[in-house]
């Protein structure tokens, strides 16, 4: 059972919202505006936010430009207006989960739901270094060390790229996704050669064999995983 808080000003479709995650046996908690809301997601125990990005006293945006400061692995679904894709956008460059355009059913809301929920537990409260074969990456000094007593220094992206797969490690990650929660950018439409281009120096800067790959894997048709380690 998870615990969900759910910001939304509309008193109708918060209750629907309600109502639908306790009929699958999640507790949920409510937020009728921006203030609360943000003080909920912030200070209170919950395992996932549903928030509307239009709200009274305040944005949903700036709520989760907030949460992504503080609390930088808590789960969030957008909920957006049909049509507005310039939030679905924002959401997901300032690190949504995932989104949910208005109207939607109950049997889509809780789907999406499972999904996010599935994926969070794999995800540590923080990734600071990453063991390697031979070395290990220090994503704060955003270097590899080497037992040898090499170094090799990794760029923002390549820090960003790296923990998001060390984060979720043993799970098969798209590029989409990848373009999504690294870039932050919609991924409808977009060139994803660029992720191939980035992993490929990542491995070569991991030492990471491009045709027989131990940490960074290629899985076939889905995408790239973390299979690192000692």
């Amino acid at each position: 059972m998870a615990r969900i808080l759910v910001i939304e000003d509309d008193s109708a479709i918060r209750r629907g919202i309600v109502d639908a995650v306790e009929s699958e046996g999640h507790a949920a908690l409510e937020a009728p505006d921006a203030a609360r809301g943000l003080e909920m997601a912030l200070g209170v125990d919950c395992d996932l936010v549903l928030l509307d990005l239009v709200l009274p006293r305040g944005d949903g945006l700036d709520i989760l430009r907030e949460v992504r400061q503080v609390r930088p692995t808590l789960p969030v679904i957008i909920l957006t207006a049909r049509g507005a894709e310039d939030d679905r956008i924002n959401g997901l460059r300032l690190g949504a989960d995932d989104y949910i355009v208005k109207p939607f059913s109950v049997k889509e809301l809780l789907a999406r739901i499972s999904a996010v929920l599935r994926r969070s537990p794999e995800r540590p409260l923080d990734v600071k270094e990453v063991p390697l074969p031979g070395g290990v990456a220090d994503l704060h000094r955003r270097e590899v060390r080497f037992e040898d007593g090499s170094r090799i220094e990794l760029s923002e992206r390549e820090v960003e790229l790296l923990r998001y797969l060390a984060q979720n490690a043993g799970r098969a990650i798209s590029r989409e996704e990848i373009l999504a929660r690294v870039w932050r950018l919609d991924p409808a439409g977009l060139e994803t050669r660029t992720i191939d281009m980035h992993v490929a120096r990542l491995r070569e800067k991991l030492r990471d064999d491009g045709e027989q790959p131990r940490v960074l894997l290629t899985v076939r048709g889905k995408g790239y995983m973390f299979a690192g380690g000692p």
